[in-house]
């Protein structure tokens, strides 16, 4: 199967303890795991490659699905490309995500103790990112007094999303003001350098701002209620105070080379295509733009019985059920599950077709086709392929000053960024997903990720006001951002 079972080791106030006879729950309390004394510069390196692998996997295991990537097959039973979702659907992203967020506290905690701002500031970046995943996957979550159980807080309060925002917003502009671009790290830094390139905190600097950007944008219909369009012109207007990415090489990423430990977080690639096929609107999609990465991202499809190469054909994701196939379909290349490869975390493309978006709507200065354009040939060049000659002459990707179009290339960029595109769609609607007759959930795609179990029996007090505030524990409900 294509599941990665992930060495899930779940946080104290969060996680499951399982209590043996004979030992107090102080005993069972201690995470003997972690470091008593961390070093930042000794923790960094760990906390890289598994966040980096929780959203490589989260791609992999839930946005395929849901945003027509890809799709179990065959299948007619409920699965994840039907809208099939259970309580569970997100507990191993929810109990990851809060190990590596106490890992990024006890580093932030080490650095302020040694007074490495550069470190101090990493840590912030790094927080961010996890939190705002994980606040776009469920809406309010534990986040103020979350991994607090050294200081004997076992059931922390869920904080409303829009004060979650705020707040790592703050910290992603104080993080800004704390990097010392002249100073090199201690230790090692697999994003970046930062060791040994003298340039590499100055790209943690730009990763800092662009991911601001990402947060401000989604937030684009609290303006007024957050001063969402002055904290963006903030950014955009001051360059040298605020940079942000400029080209591919800045890029927030991870090399995985294939020497240990930097490994492949699938382990078998065969595993990464067992009972799956690519879908048609992603394959189509690539197929209207010529876009040169087809064979990087696909093998062909097969005739039957002749299994003879016909060229690349999805599947209809959500087909109807009692549907039959006369072809098997195109399915993923294997290579993105083999190294060397790149772990995208947040891609410069990314950021130009925001920035596309916020000129489209008048936020920012700037000609939205050129950012457009520029993150069209950064979707192609990421990913090692030459941008074509005339490119744009292609209807189906010129500009055409539309939103949707913004939003369609945007999609496409964001393959493999964990669950990015998902967030994506939720706000803007965009790009429209077929409906191919086998859909769940009246063929709404869902707004949100039911609650895992472990918060639910083990904080069950917070949980209940966290869903009365919210307006329910459903997959429909959406999020402040998105009200």
């Amino acid at each position: 199967m294509k599941k990665l079972l992930l060495n899930i080791v779940l946080t104290a106030g969060i996680g499951l303890v399982s209590i043996s006879c004979g030992r107090s729950l102080d005993e069972v309390n201690v995470d003997e795991s972690r470091i008593s004394e961390p070093v930042a510069s000794k923790l960094l390196v760990p906390i890289e490659y598994n966040i980096s692998a929780v959203n490589y996997m989260r791609a992999n295991d839930f946005t395929f699905d849901i945003m027509q990537v890809s799709l179990d097959f065959p299948n007619e039973g409920n699965s994840l490309s039907r809208y099939y979702m259970t309580e569970n659907t997100g507990a191993g992203f929810w109990n990851n995500s809060y190990k590596w967020i106490m890992q990024i506290q006890d580093m932030k905690k080490a650095a302020i103790r040694d007074n490495d701002v550069n470190y101090q500031a990493i840590a912030m970046v790094l927080n961010a990112l996890m939190y705002s995943n994980l606040t776009d996957t469920y809406g309010d979550v534990p986040f103020n007094e979350a991994s607090r159980m050294d200081e004997g807080i076992s059931q922390p309060k869920f904080d409303q999303q829009k004060n979650i925002y705020l707040q790592l917003l703050d910290d992603l502009k104080t993080a800004n003001s704390l990097f010392v671009t002249t100073k090199l790290l201690t230790g090692p830094d697999l994003f970046y350098k930062a060791e040994s390139d003298v340039n590499g905190i100055t790209n943690w600097k730009k990763f800092c701002n662009s991911l601001s950007l990402r947060l401000l944008t989604r937030i684009l219909k609290k303006n007024g209620e957050v001063n969402v369009h002055e904290r963006i012109q903030e950014i955009i207007n001051n360059p040298t105070v605020y940079p942000i990415f400029q080209n591919n090489n800045e890029t927030a990423k991870l090399n995985v080379t294939g020497v240990a430990p930097l490994l492949p977080p699938i382990a078998r690639p065969q595993d990464f295509t067992t009972g799956r096929a690519a879908s048609a609107f992603f394959v189509e999609t690539l197929k209207a733009n010529n876009d040169p990465r087809m064979a990087l991202f696909f093998g062909q499809a097969k005739s039957i019985p002749a299994n003879a190469n016909i060229g690349y054909k999805g599947a209809p994701s959500g087909y109807a059920y009692g549907t039959t196939f006369d072809y098997q379909p195109s399915n993923m290349n294997q290579n993105l599950a083999k190294a060397p490869l790149n772990i995208l975390l947040y891609p410069y493309a990314e950021l130009q077709f925001t920035l596309s978006e916020l000129a489209l709507k008048g936020i920012i200065s700037g000609s939205a086709q050129t950012y457009y354009e520029s993150g069209v040939k950064a979707t192609i060049e990421q990913w090692g392929s030459t941008m074509p000659a005339n490119y744009f002459t292609n209807t189906s990707v010129a500009y055409n000053g539309t939103l949707e179009r913004i939003m369609l290339q945007k999609y496409v960029a964001l393959f493999f960024v964990d669950q990015q595109q998902w967030f994506e769609k939720r706000r803007t609607g965009f790009p429209v997903l077929p409906n191919n007759g086998g859909l769940l959930n009246n063929g709404n795609l869902p707004q949100r990720l039911m609650y895992p179990p472990n918060p639910k029996v083990l904080n069950t007090t917070n949980y209940q006001a966290a869903v009365q505030q919210m307006g329910g524990d459903d997959i429909n409900v959406k999020t402040w951002w998105n009200q």
